[in-house]
């Protein structure tokens, strides 16, 4: 401890053995150890005692759509770096779509990674996208550090970014699964959404059911054959139909490669309390049923459903129009991810530990982030200070992401995060935020 840079203390720090009263010491940007409560501190370091706040690791989001560039003004690396940092997040992994180019070449990597070196306000990862067209560039993809790949199994939104049919996705991930990359996958079948009623308008009933659960459950069936048939590595992206949980649990228990995520929005929202035209609460898949709901939390508990991401989906406020037919479909989540789900979670009797899990340590372990999801010796030094019982009310003008669009506004949540530590460099604090810090991060083999 003699060397240590930085010592945190708390009575309540969240680490893999359980929380507990400790103090924590950093040096060069690492955690060196957890140490007893009253360990002492070096003259030479630096002490923040955080008093009786939780001390927990740094968030990992690994879906977030930062559009930039090319879209930039729907969000940027700036404005959603900045608004992850004040949501305790401190590693984010970006989708590969709706920014121009998408990252789907390894030129394309490129252009994405000069764009956020000296904006990102956190870690920034990549990953890379499989389209019809580029079963070639996957290697030379995964090669450059893609952290996986995303793929959708219907139409994604974008002309850009066309979705894959059955044999298009066999050949991605026959070619994928050669290198023993990961496949990410949206998955909704275009089959049956074509077959659901498509009435248009402002009623978010119709709306609910032209996205069905039919169309979740088909698509992923599809994949986990695929998986099982090549021993591939798969994932499923925000999951939201329950009727998949059996499905899911199933191809588990055979050894089929396959992990899952759902979101804040759908653990926290649902379909009864949408009004009418209020498009901030569409996406796709959508928000779905209170009785989808509980067992969706039964299942994060059962371990089923590995990981909660933001799946955080910006855009301009003029796209979100009163028409859930051609209103643009995402939800901004990311500086609200954290009390969403702690107020909520607590709700239910699940705990802090529980939480860190969800969104820390599997999200990490997803993206084979190895030195980030734990307060442990040898972990990069990422903290979120949390006031877990002090509750706010929902104001979008105190948002940091570029379009102040949200479905929480006016929510009151529990759990305050008070400052956000990137390699034990104080990055936010009372809404003042440090210039940008962060790294762009590949994958290590």
């Amino acid at each position: 401890m003699s060397d240590a840079e930085l010592v945190l203390r708390s009575t309540r720090v969240i680490t893999p053995e359980g929380t507990r009263a400790a103090t924590v010491t950093v040096s060069a940007g690492a955690i060196t150890a957890v140490l007893p409560y009253d360990a002492e501190v070096p003259a030479a370091a630096r002490l923040e005692d955080v008093g009786d706040h939780v001390l927990l690791p740094g968030l990992v989001d690994t879906h977030v759509h930062v559009n930039d560039p090319g879209r930039t003004e729907w969000e940027g690396f700036w404005t959603a770096t900045r608004a992850a940092a004040a949501g305790g997040i401190t590693t984010l992994v970006d989708m590969p779509l709706n920014s121009l180019p998408p990252t789907t070449t390894v030129g394309n990597l490129r252009i994405k990674q000069e764009v956020a070196a000296d904006k990102a306000h956190i870690d920034v990862g990549f990953w890379g996208g499989a389209l019809p067209g580029n079963v070639k560039d996957l290697r030379p993809l995964h090669d450059a550090g893609v952290f996986g790949f995303k793929a959708f199994l219907s139409p994604s939104g974008v002309d850009e970014f066309p979705h894959l049919d059955q044999e298009q996705l066999t050949r991605s991930l026959t070619e994928i699964t050669g290198f023993d990359g990961l496949l990410i996958v949206h998955a909704e079948d275009p089959h049956r959404l074509a077959a659901a009623p498509q009435h248009g308008g402002p009623r978010y009933a119709d709306f609910l059911a032209s996205r069905p659960r039919d169309a979740e459950d088909s698509a992923i069936a599809t994949l986990i054959a695929e998986a099982k048939r090549l021993d591939a590595r798969v994932h499923v992206l925000h999951l939201s139909s329950s009727d998949a949980l059996p499905l899911i649990a199933a191809a588990r228990a055979e050894g089929v490669r396959l992990t899952v995520e759902t979101c804040p929005h759908y653990l926290t929202l649902t379909a009864e309390e949408v009004p009418d035209g209020a498009s901030e609460f569409k996406c796709c898949p959508p928000i779905r049923e209170a009785a989808n709901q509980d067992l969706l939390w039964q299942a994060l508990a059962d371990g089923v459903v590995d990981c909660v991401v933001t799946d955080h989906s910006p855009s301009t406020a003029d796209l979100k129009t009163d028409d859930f037919a051609t209103a643009w479909g995402g939800i901004s989540g990311l500086q609200l991810s954290l009390p969403a789900v702690w107020t909520e979670a607590r709700r239910r009797g699940h705990s802090l530990e529980d939480v860190v899990r969800w969104m820390s340590t599997r999200t990490a372990a997803l993206a084979g982030l190895s030195r980030k999801g734990a307060i442990e010796a040898g972990r990069d030094a990422d903290f979120a200070v949390l006031a877990p019982d002090e509750a706010f009310t929902v104001d979008p003008a105190g948002l940091q992401h570029r379009n102040r669009v949200t479905a929480y506004a006016g929510r009151t949540l529990h759990g305050v995060v008070k400052s956000t530590w990137l390699r034990g460099e104080r990055i936010a604090a009372d809404g003042e935020f440090s210039e940008p810090k962060g790294r762009l991060l590949t994958r290590t083999p």
